[in-house]
């Protein structure tokens, strides 16, 4: 075996039974690599009293059939958690059969971001690879104090809404030296958004780094330095 695929969560608070997804992870043999499917839409919880290091050696990879994964428009999500560090590994959340179903005009799903981070404080993400997301490969809402660092992010030029960051309502967040190529924007910028950092990101193929779509709402706030 040349590669083991293993998720790792380390929190003393073992009560939050959200974190059970982890057994329930199927294996599959390929190229004499360990891959680990995560089959449905996995949720994990807090809050935690004490830091959380979620850490992937090897691969996790979405089901093949895309409609699996429903409309919920998440695959991993991380809810209400603080002082999380998500670490090394690769997600390849398969999404050349969505994104043929929606060059066909067909009966689609919503479609999934490969990992989302909503209601989260004090995040690092480091070393992670992420590929083929459906839609968006990492989506930050209502976050404080997000750090994405060292990650490369890669989709087909030609898929659709890839982009390789989506952030909104969130403050404090933080991207840097990464590579992002993608099918859309880079990195894309929403309301409410205040005190973002981007420095060393190679962009492209994609649309580059942008600031919306905003004004779809009557009272909506804007992107602040």
């Amino acid at each position: 075996m040349s590669k083991r695929a293993t998720a790792t969560v380390f929190c003393t608070v073992v009560q939050y039974f959200a974190w059970n997804y982890l057994l329930e992870i199927q294996n599959e043999w390929l190229n004499s690599e360990l891959l680990l499917i995560l089959d449905n839409n996995a949720v994990f919880s807090g809050p935690c009293k004490n830091r959380i290091l979620f850490q992937i050696q090897g691969t996790l990879v979405a089901p093949w059939d895309y409609r699996s994964l429903g409309n919920s428009g998440f695959w991993i999500l991380f809810q209400k958690v603080s002082r999380l560090t998500v670490s090394g590994g690769t997600v390849d959340g398969r999404g050349a059969g969505f994104w043929a179903c929606r060059r066909t005009g067909s009966n689609c799903p919503y479609g999934t971001r490969s990992i989302t981070f909503l209601w989260c404080n004090n995040i690092v993400v480091s070393g992670l690879t992420s590929i083929k997301s459906q839609l968006s490969h990492f989506a930050v809402a209502r976050c404080n104090h997000l750090r994405i660092q060292n990650v490369r992010i890669i989709a087909p030029s030609n898929s659709p809404n890839t982009d390789g960051v989506n952030v909104q309502d969130s403050t404090g967040i933080t991207i840097s030296r990464s590579i992002i190529r993608t099918g859309d924007d880079c990195i894309a910028i929403g309301p409410n958004t205040k005190n973002v950092w981007i420095e060393r990101i190679g962009c492209g193929p994609g649309h580059g780094i942008s600031i919306g779509s905003l004004g779809n709402g009557l009272n909506e706030n804007g992107v602040q330095k």
